[in-house]
């Protein structure tokens, strides 16, 4: 298996499906149309499993044939038994729940692995909108306005590594990337200042 054949996937899914091992158990929260686990169902053999809030997303998942349940990461992630699955696997969803915080330690509870990525809002573009209009950005990679947007916590690549020491959780690796999912500098000023999303992977 290569790296090449994620390809089809979002840059950020391309990177995730990079990591997981092959013949895994993996729970995928917050899945959407399903594009990773199918992917990694097909291509590595995994025990996939998802958990979406929107119903045509579930519909869309099952369509594929899919294990995908409607759920709410705020809620119903307590269901899930501990360390059931070997990755529990939340991308660019984060900062759209109630609870971050609870939500993170929920997955440490349901698997081995998080991972977990981010949109970074430390990145440079984002704060000189801020700065030069004084109106919530608006960009390519984030493009909802302030009324419309589900994301609620705004945090930056900072922000997450701060969250992951204070709760005594090991970072096993870190990915700052761009928007065409290439990895950038790992050093932190480059990385919150840089990138666009950034990529953690997390145990407890």
């Amino acid at each position: 298996m290569t790296d090449s054949q994620s390809k089809d996937l979002r840059p950020d899914l391309q990177l995730i499906a990079n990591l997981i091992a092959p013949e895994s158990r993996v729970l995928e929260v917050g899945c959407a149309n399903g594009d990773l686990l199918q992917w990694l169902v097909h291509n590595k053999r995994v025990d996939g499993r998802g958990m979406e809030l929107g119903q045509a997303g579930v519909n869309t998942c099952v369509s594929k044939g899919l294990y995908v349940v409607q759920g709410d990461a705020d809620v119903d992630l307590k269901d899930y038994p501990d360390k059931s699955f070997d990755y529990a696997v939340l991308s660019r969803t984060l900062q759209a729940v109630r609870q971050p915080r609870e939500v993170l330690l929920e997955l440490l509870r349901i698997g081995e692995k998080a991972i977990v990525t981010i949109p970074n809002f430390g990145h440079w573009k984002i704060r000189l909108q801020l700065l030069m209009n004084g109106k919530m950005p608006v960009t390519r990679h984030l493009d909802y306005t302030w009324y419309n947007t589900p994301n609620i916590h705004f945090c930056t690549v900072k922000d997450m590594l701060d969250l992951i020491e204070s709760e005594g959780l090991t970072l096993d690796a870190f990915v700052p990337f761009d928007a065409k999912g290439d990895q950038l500098d790992q050093s932190l000023s480059r990385a919150n200042w840089g990138a666009h999303q950034a990529l953690f992977v997390i145990s407890d």
